[in-house]
């Protein structure tokens, strides 16, 4: 077994591993050797009345080698909308095949759809589409599908099937990917000199600066948000270590926000803000006191307007199946909700190596929301 309980990044100084949920890991493999190895089919519900119209042309598109943001302003341009007229449910990775829908606003444009889906076949595959009367947004999805193959699994592979089961039945700690953080930790990094007050309550760039044309500071705004989420991400993955290392992870500490209200509570962790947490008593000081222990990255929310929020601690992945394909060859079927990640579940089980971040190329947007 790999403990790996206490690591820390060498060059960072941040923690980037965290506790599992066996107290290491059981094998080591590789992941991404082939786009074919990670496939993601994002799972939308679609109105019955698909057929009736709107403004906004929905497809569903296969791609790989390129990430979401890219596709949404290639679409963009091939339309001729401005770019924040496409709208998408969450980021997909770049170095694998993804099924992910997209929304295009074309009112009045219907007899020219034809055309523009050709343009497009062009370059992704096109599995259908339809129109709405609504732009699709962050988290309108239902979840992810996922089939995986590692390739080189080394350890024993009973070893492996138990502690799938285990996973399987009892979940693992949800942990934000290695990927919300930059490489080696830099966008912590960043976050230490962002500045906390261009963001709205949400997290989001203020409306002044997300105008339709108004501003040239855009992409940096949009940095910002990516620079405090990841200070957040971090904060509460923290504090969720601390959880799995005292074992208090699977059931809720007296203060669990909502318990008192809540016949089954979910056990849940901060996701900071102004004022840190609202989890009170034993857990709202246990929260308090691992943030504390990071003064530099707490200060980034002394000035936020951002509401304090609540994620579960425990990722339960939906009908989780593998399969054995000759010797050092692993299938998993598995569906995941929004927000959860893929690469910290099987973190959980394996030792991953991720043959995308071994050749170099650090361009890889591995986050499947």
């Amino acid at each position: 077994m790999i403990d790996t309980s206490d690591s820390v990044s060498d060059k960072s100084g941040w923690r980037l591993d965290w506790p599992t949920s066996g107290g290491g890991r059981v094998a080591s493999a590789v992941l991404k050797s082939t786009p074919e190895d990670f496939f993601v089919d994002e799972d939308l519900p679609l109105p019955d009345d698909r057929a009736a119209g709107g403004e906004h042309l929905f497809i569903r598109l296969e791609k790989r080698g390129d990430n979401t943001e890219y596709v949404a302003r290639q679409l963009a341009t091939l339309s001729g909308c401005r770019h924040f007229d496409v709208g998408f449910c969450g980021m997909k990775d770049r170095h694998a095949v993804t099924r992910q829908w997209f929304s295009i606003y074309r009112p009045g444009q219907e007899a020219e759809d034809a055309a523009f889906l050709g343009a497009v076949a062009d370059t992704w595959l096109v599995l259908e589409h339809h129109r709405q009367t609504r732009k699709l947004r962050r988290g309108d999805h239902r979840g992810n599908y996922f089939r995986l193959v590692l390739r080189e699994v080394s350890g024993d592979p009973a070893a492996v099937d138990q502690a799938l089961a285990r996973l399987r039945d009892m979940g693992c700690p949800n942990y934000f990917g290695l990927q919300r953080f930059g490489h080696s930790g830099a966008n912590l990094d960043r976050a230490l000199t962002m500045d906390p007050s261009k963001l709205n309550r949400r997290g989001a760039q203020s409306a002044k600066k997300r105008g339709r044309g108004r501003s040239t500071s855009g992409s940096s705004d949009s940095k910002n948000v990516l620079y405090f989420s990841a200070a957040r991400s971090w904060l509460f993955n923290e504090v969720l270590a601390c959880r799995v290392r005292n074992g208090t992870w699977l059931e809720p500490m007296e203060g669990e926000p909502g318990a008192s209200e809540n016949q089954d509570p979910m056990v849940t962790g901060p996701l900071w803000g102004d004022g840190g947490t609202d989890a009170v008593s034993a857990q709202g000081a246990l929260e308090r006191e691992v943030v504390a222990e990071h003064p530099a990255l707490a200060a980034v929310f002394a000035t936020t307007r951002m509401k304090p929020e609540r994620r579960p601690l425990r990722m339960i992945p939906k009908a989780l199946e593998w399969h054995w394909q000759g010797t050092g060859q692993l299938q998993l079927t598995f569906w995941l909700a929004p927000g959860q990640y893929a690469t910290s579940l099987l973190g959980d089980v394996f030792e991953i190596t991720d043959t995308i971040k071994a050749s170099g190329d650090n361009s890889a947007n591995s986050v499947v929301q």
